[in-house]
């Protein structure tokens, strides 16, 4: 059963006098590399959980500093812009506190991931797909499975695409979120990380509306859930 959508009958209508169960609260998280990132990958999904009234957070592996900008100003522009980018999307964002370009992965830095995640209590977590060119992706990737592992897999793990074919590579999908309804969101999230903007936005908007043909919508975001996961929460 979708998070938060109305009883069917078995026809696919709402029944009319019904009362919708109360679910509880989730607490979600979206791991990625740098502002921007889970955006892109799943800023439809993040929309439609927020507005679910479920608590989303975006952590963030690094503030982004790998820029041409001045020295000092590039991460303060990147964190205005992930901070206005979640406001549009309901939701709040964190830092994991590493430097854009120098992602570490080493038993310290699994240590300190995985209390960061610890310390949100989530109900469903998602990550960059570790097959992937650019290294803070796969970094936040293993940091985020490995805090998983530590967890004992007690929540649902989803790994979502960014520029699928040069970035993600060798990504198939086992589910599907539609995202018709709030795409224009997702746009505009995308969109106040202006770095990101030029190249990136086309790429990512045919890939939702590929997505969507696959899943029979106008646009959809794809995951692969790792197999281990339990079944609930499911995917609004």
């Amino acid at each position: 059963m979708a998070v938060g959508l109305p009883m069917q009958t078995t026809a696919g209508e709402s029944l009319p006098h019904a009362t919708p169960p109360r679910l509880p609260k989730l607490k979600v998280v979206v791991a990625g590399g740098h502002p921007g990132d889970p955006e892109y990958g799943c800023g439809g999904t993040i929309a439609r959980y927020s507005d679910l009234g479920h608590e989303v957070v975006l952590l963030y592996l690094n503030q982004g500093e790998g820029t041409n900008r001045p020295a000092g100003e590039s991460d303060r522009v990147r964190v205005v812009e992930a901070r206005n980018a979640c406001a549009i999307l309901k939701a709040r964002p964190a830092f994991a506190g590493q430097i854009d370009g120098k992602a570490i992965v080493d038993p310290v830095h699994y240590e300190q991931f995985h209390r960061l995640l610890e310390a949100e209590q989530p109900n469903v977590v998602f990550t960059h797909w570790p097959i992937h060119t650019h290294p803070d992706h796969r970094a936040a990737s293993l940091l985020t499975y490995d805090a998983w592992l530590r967890a004992g897999k007690k929540f649902p793990l989803y790994f979502y695409e960014v520029e699928s074919g040069q970035q993600t590579q060798d990504f198939w999908p086992t589910h599907y979120v539609d995202i018709t309804a709030v795409a224009d969101r997702k746009k505009s999230a995308c969109y106040a990380n202006t770095l990101t903007v030029d190249g990136w936005w086309p790429i990512h908007e045919q890939m939702q509306r590929s997505r969507g043909n696959e899943k029979g919508c106008k646009f959809a975001e794809a995951f692969n859930r790792h197999p281990q996961s339990p079944n609930e929460p499911a995917l609004p």
